[in-house]
């Protein structure tokens, strides 16, 4: 079976991917794999994830979430996640940019594009 990996955070550029990732997952048949990175600061827990799993729940799409607070940054994980689950797509979401950050794409954005095995897509909150 073929697998959809997203990566999520809760703004609205994760909310936009993560709304993306469901879309082409049932358009594939394919599962989802939904890729939370954070690095744990001082006492803060766990980010709530419960509207993510709400809308993943209802989705009707086979999915695993898994939160990963390795200390690695969010391309990372999420291109090697992608990897070892042999993933046909990788969904991200761009948050806007001021015009001289249009010249350069974000680190975390731009790292997956270049390292990923497979197709890429970004999508715009």
């Amino acid at each position: 079976m073929s697998t959809v990996v997203v990566g999520y955070v809760p703004k609205p550029e994760g909310e936009a991917a993560l709304d993306k990732a469901i879309e082409e997952a049932r358009l594939r048949g394919s599962d989802l794999v939904v890729v939370h990175s954070y690095r744990a600061q001082g006492d803060e827990g766990e980010p709530d994830l419960v509207g993510a799993r709400a809308k993943l729940d209802a989705s009707g799409v086979a999915y695993d979430l898994r939160q990963l607070v390795r200390g690695l940054e969010a391309s990372e994980d999420l291109v090697s996640v992608a990897a070892s689950s042999d993933a046909d797509l990788i969904v991200i979401g761009l948050r806007r940019r001021t015009p001289v950050g249009k010249l350069i794409l974000g680190s975390n954005a731009q790292r997956v594009l270049l390292d990923a095995h497979c197709p890429v897509l970004a999508v715009k909150a």
